[in-house]
């Protein structure tokens, strides 16, 4: 079914690209990375057309709890081994300046989107073991945070990492603010790219900058971003009738749930699994138990689920799509905090493009080392489901599709791509002219 913000916030229309366009930048997606990004390079002066193969808006965006907050899980003891505490304290300042660029944006604009600044808590219920070395981890990277014992939620926790003056907004309100004043094709998706053109599936596209806020960059190579990233879905419960939470929740222990309030219900996330490894379903039934139990007087009132790329090493690949292309950019791989890092790209890419330095882009560039642990867990996953003698399989690069009973819906567990039982494509990087 639709997710909350979609049933609240409905967006006029725009047309499709007809025929051939030139312009500066061209940005491929028109989710809140891409709708930012563009905002941004209008904003000093730069032409900017916006192609979305859907409706802006369509694809993660639509189906994002929508956080913004610097403290991203138990994310950052991961950066400190994997890029180290410099890196983990620069990851830090660039969520925390991506809530101070959306409360401007928003307050400069009037947009009303329902922006609130509120504690964020990491919270456990098991052992609080790792969550007191998440902190000291947190708190050497500069977040706001303490300790606490006092949740609000109801029902009891081992203990929790509060972050001070975070927020949560409503997505689809303030992307269809920001997209009033740009020049937006939907129903238009890009099928190949090759040097400064673009071939949409109604026209070409010749732009001096081109920039992939696709979700799933659909260039296999150079860039190689297959084998960089894997996909994960999660599921979301909206309820009614369940007690008003004072901040947003994340779940320190496997199997927890996501937390916070939109619009008088309460949104329960979790369930999250590789794309798919889901072929018993059986997600919204454990988070409907998980919620039965620890808000039995609330009732479902809605449900949709969500799709995120997961880099190798816990930071985003935003900057050159590769060192061998030119005019070419990439925003991919938010983790699952697709609000803070869609407005930190965008930063990152205005700065880049305008050959400005950005004190983030060498953090965030997708040129950085690959020598991780799950690059070889990746390419394993490839191979084992290239080799499965099943079908169908996905036009991508050949894996065997695996059914999930959750959605009815073929999904790859090689490189996420998702399609219908009709064999409609649901998620890239597949794109649409290559149908099972």
């Amino acid at each position: 079914m639709p997710s909350l913000w979609r049933q609240t916030a409905p967006i006029a229309p725009r047309p499709p690209l007809q025929g051939d366009l030139e312009t500066e930048a061209a940005v491929i997606g028109g989710g809140l990375a891409g709708i930012l990004t563009a905002a941004l390079l209008r904003e000093s002066g730069m032409d900017v057309v916006v192609l979305e193969a859907d409706r802006i808006g369509s694809g993660q965006t639509e189906n994002t709890t929508a956080k913004v907050t610097g403290q991203h899980g138990m994310l950052y003891h991961r950066l400190e081994q994997t890029l180290g505490q410099d890196s983990a304290r620069l990851y830090a300042g660039a969520g925390q300046q991506a809530l101070e660029w959306y409360q401007q944006l928003i307050w400069d604009r009037r947009i009303d989107c329902e922006w609130k600044r509120l504690p964020a808590y990491l919270y456990a219920v098991r052992s609080e073991a790792e969550l007191l070395r998440e902190f000291a981890a947190q708190e050497r990277a500069g977040l706001p945070v303490r300790l606490t014992e006092e949740t609000g939620l109801p029902f009891p926790t081992a203990g929790a990492v509060r972050c001070e003056n975070q927020a949560q907004l409503h997505p689809l309100r303030l992307l269809r603010a920001l997209a009033e004043e740009l020049t937006i094709r939907e129903g238009t998706r890009v099928l190949e790219a090759e040097g400064d053109q673009l071939r949409t599936s109604s026209g070409t596209v010749r732009a001096e900058h081109i920039i992939f806020c696709c979700h799933f960059p659909f260039v296999n190579a150079p860039g190689y971003y297959f084998l960089r990233m894997h996909q994960e879905r999660s599921y979301v419960l909206a309820l009614r009738g369940a007690p008003a939470l004072p901040g947003m929740y994340y779940s320190a222990d496997p199997g927890g749930a996501s937390l916070r309030m939109a619009d008088g219900l309460l949104l329960v996330g979790g369930g999250a699994h590789r794309t798919g490894e889901n072929r018993e379903g059986g997600k919204y039934e454990a988070l409907r138990r998980w919620a039965g139990l620890h808000f039995p007087d609330a009732a479902e009132a809605g449900r949709w689920s969500a799709q995120d790329c997961m880099t190798l090493d816990g930071a985003p690949y935003i900057g050159p799509y590769s060192k061998r292309t030119q005019g070419l950019f990439v925003a991919t791989g938010f983790n699952k905090w697709g609000n803070t890092s869609a407005m930190a790209a965008a930063g990152v890419l205005a700065d880049l493009l305008q050959g400005r330095e950005n004190p983030y882009a060498a953090l965030f560039d997708p040129a950085r080392t690959v020598l991780r642990p799950q690059l070889l867990a990746n390419g394993l996953e490839a191979v084992l489901n290239l080799l499965r003698p099943t079908a169908p399989r996905c036009p991508h690069m050949g894996c065997a599709l695996r059914w999930n009973g959750a959605e009815r819906s073929w999904d790859c567990p090689c490189h996420g791509s998702r399609f219908g039982e009709n064999g409609k494509l649901l998620d890239n990087p597949a794109t649409d002219g290559k149908r099972l």
